[in-house]
């Protein structure tokens, strides 16, 4: 059954055919075109996450990162981090003021955190002030700081245009 002889049964199977032949090069040619790319420097169509990955540390004074949709955070930042919602990883960790409207912590924050709604997982390790909308802190998170309720959204509101923070720009104005 198994031996070596030289039986049509041990020669080894064929690949399997494709499903559909390929396309010639006429039938490319007469093929529409390809949708183009759309340009770098124009606004993105559908909302995407940015990661600062575990490999990664952003050093350097008064930086501030922007983010208009979601970034989750998997290395170090030392500045400030502002966004609609972000995610601070298990390997996180950020020195620095961290606004959105959603913040989550499952690593660690030595700062402040302003944010609508702010949620520490079992694994957060938190020193700062923490402003909030709502907040929930799991069991196993480690938190040292004051807590306060914002009075009003603009208190919780994260500023997410870059030019507040040119020199010259509505925060100096």
């Amino acid at each position: 059954m198994f031996g070596r002889g030289s039986s049509s049964d041990n020669k080894m199977p064929e690949p399997p055919k494709p499903a559909s032949p390929l396309p010639s090069f006429a039938s490319m040619a007469s093929a529409p075109a390809a949708p183009t790319m759309p340009s770098p420097f124009s606004a993105a169509a559908e909302m995407t996450a940015s990661v600062i990955g575990t490999d990664l540390t952003i050093v350097g004074e008064k930086i501030t990162i922007i983010s208009k949709h979601q970034l989750q955070i998997d290395g170090d930042v030392r500045g400030d981090v502002n966004g609609r919602r972000v995610t601070i990883g298990p390997e996180g960790s950020v020195i620095g003021t961290v606004s959105a409207e959603t913040v989550e912590v499952r690593g660690g924050i030595r700062g402040a955190i302003r944010g609508q709604n702010v949620i520490l997982h079992p694994t957060a390790k938190v020193e700062g002030d923490i402003t909030h909308g709502t907040l929930a802190i799991s069991e196993g998170a480690e938190f040292d700081g004051r807590v306060r309720r914002a009075k009003d959204a603009a208190e919780v509101t994260p500023q997410l245009d870059p030019a507040a923070y040119m020199p010259g720009g509505p925060a100096e104005g």
